[in-house]
């Protein structure tokens, strides 16, 4: 009796879903690029050291805008910020061989700056070490408030710490939203994500998140309306 009701607790188990099982990793650039499609857009953000009273003096405002941008099968996401303290630009790639994200910043200065790292509940964490003074540098990227904001911290490790020090952080609020908007109108015939710009092709109507995508939908808009349709029938 014992070994058949081994057997049959073993049988249940099997049977049971791996609620603790890691979720399978992205096999394209695309597809993994696509956990970040609320990143597209425009953003108005406010920046400001990390600590508990910043001064007015110490505090900028800045326009942060992602873009999709497509070649062939490759997919990567662009970067630009107008009026950034400390970054300009960038593009954000997926690593399919390494199963990580890579940003190639730019800083104010024209320093090209590498960073790599994974994305994690919500949180894109990508690390980079300087060559001369060995610590290592982190941006933090998250969303927040349904997808109306967007948030932006930079902090850095001096070699031989444990800890990171903070030392600042951008707050943004999408163009064209308030914070009480929870709910997606149009869908990306392109991307899937929020569409706000409006493209035509014989008689119909459909929406774009960006230029990136506009520029790839004028290129071929029957293969992505065809696949538009096909995944809303499904």
């Amino acid at each position: 009796m014992k070994r058949f009701a081994a057997l049959a607790a073993l049988s249940v188990a099997l049977a049971l879903p791996l609620y603790g099982a890691d979720k399978p990793s992205p096999s394209t650039a695309r597809e993994a690029l696509k956990e970040l499609n609320d990143y597209i857009g425009e953003w108005k953000g406010s920046g400001a050291p990390e600590k508990a009273k910043p001064t007015a003096k110490e505090s900028w405002n800045e326009s942060v805008s992602w873009s999709w941008r497509f070649k062939g099968d490759d997919a990567w996401i662009t970067l630009e910020i107008k009026d950034g303290k400390f970054l300009k630009s960038g593009e954000l790639r997926y690593l399919a061989e390494k199963k990580r994200y890579q940003l190639k910043a730019v800083d104010k200065s024209d320093n090209k700056l590498v960073f790599e790292g994974e994305l994690k509940d919500g949180y894109l964490t990508l690390d980079r070490e300087d060559d001369k003074t060995k610590e290592v540098q982190r941006l933090t990227l998250n969303l927040a408030a349904e997808g109306v904001r967007f948030i932006y911290r930079y902090s850095h490790k001096p070699e031989g710490k444990t800890l990171f020090v903070k030392d600042y952080q951008v707050a943004c609020t999408k163009e064209g939203e308030s914070l009480g908007a929870t709910a997606k109108k149009n869908e990306c015939v392109v991307s899937g994500g929020l569409g706000t710009i409006a493209v035509s092709f014989k008689g119909e109507t459909f929406y774009v998140c960006c230029t990136g995508c506009r520029d790839a939908f004028n290129e071929n808009p029957e293969k992505y309306i065809a696949e538009f349709k096909a995944k809303k029938k499904k």
